[in-house]
């Protein structure tokens, strides 16, 4: 019998919860979204304490949970999004505070590869790029690529051969190079330096104002616009601003924005005055790609996402209504 086929449920759980932050990165990896990385994090943990007797031991308890939490990613898939994504954009796509992937084990300091890594596969360009991976080479891909695991454990959790898993990761690093910008520092995610934070702070105050040609002047002239769940993807400058005056952008005020972070990336939060209330209220979270010293994506979330970020839920006039 397992060592841990005779513990109790308190005392499980105590040792599974301290997976639970890696698990969920792990699962919002798989599924693009954090609340079915939720749910699948929770199917973990009632599958683990089903099958408690069948892990070896506590040395292979993180990666038994591992292969657990794949597994419930992948039935997940299979019931609710059997079919990848296409045309570039991922409609479920939902972002992940920077102030929850601060709680995951921190690499040494002789581990950089390690920590870019989790940075460069924590953006919403690889997000983005992964679900259009089928789900088994997806969870390959992860497994090999994000995660370090052997082939050879790789197809024992599939229940596949090492050479079909090779051939799996294979074809997936080939779609991810299709979906991918073009070079690696292009979607590399850099720790802040000043040149962003001021470009992000022009960002800020070009929104607020509603200048269009400030805004433009910012963006690469490949930048790529998406909104999800709401559908359309945009290319290209051009096309961006197009859609900007089309909607009425330039005429839009009363807005005020709060700076924030997901997914390792700057955001910000935008807020638009309702006079009838009598408060700023959610409007909507702008999350920024910047490569040298250009904007080079801008994925757009609804106001719903506010709650998860920990956003304040209204501002208070400032008396210049």
């Amino acid at each position: 019998m397992s060592a841990l086929g005779t513990v109790d449920e308190p005392a499980f759980s105590g040792l599974a919860e301290r997976h639970r932050r890696e698990l969920h990165v792990h699962c919002y990896r798989m599924l693009g979204s954090f609340e079915d990385a939720e749910d699948a994090v929770q199917e973990t943990f009632l599958r683990a304490w089903r099958r408690r007797e069948t892990v070896e031991g506590r040395s292979s308890f993180r990666a038994w949970l591992y292969r657990i939490a794949t597994n419930a990613c992948l039935d997940r898939l299979a019931k609710v999004r059997p079919d990848p994504a296409v045309g570039g954009e991922v409609l479920w796509l939902q972002p992940y505070p920077d102030r929850l992937l601060d709680e995951l084990p921190a690499a040494g300091a002789d581990e950089p590869e390690t920590v870019a890594v989790a940075r460069e596969t924590i953006e919403l360009a690889y997000l983005v790029a992964v679900q259009h991976l089928a789900p088994r080479p997806r969870a390959v891909l992860i497994l090999r690529d994000v995660l370090g695991w052997r082939a050879k454990d790789v197809a024992e959790l599939l229940g596949d051969s090492v050479n079909s898993v090779n051939s799996a990761l294979q074809r997936a690093r080939a779609g991810m190079r299709e979906h991918l910008p073009a070079e690696r520092q292009d979607w590399t995610g850099a720790e802040e330096d000043a040149g962003t934070r001021d470009l992000v702070r022009r960002f800020t105050e070009a929104s607020v104002a509603s200048d269009i040609p400030a805004l433009a002047a910012m963006l690469r002239e490949d930048v790529r616009c998406s909104m999800p769940p709401t559908p359309g993807l945009f290319l290209g400058r051009d096309a961006v601003v197009k859609d900007w005056r089309e909607s009425g952008f330039d005429a839009m005020t009363g807005l005020r924005a709060l700076p924030t972070a997901v997914n390792r990336q700057p955001a910000l939060a935008f807020y638009h005055w309702r006079k009838r209330e009598g408060v700023y209220l959610p409007l909507t979270l702008d999350v920024l790609r910047i490569t040298g010293g250009a904007i080079t994506e801008i994925t757009t979330f609804h106001a719903d996402r506010f709650a998860g970020l920990d956003l304040p839920e209204s501002l208070a006039p400032t008396g210049t209504e």
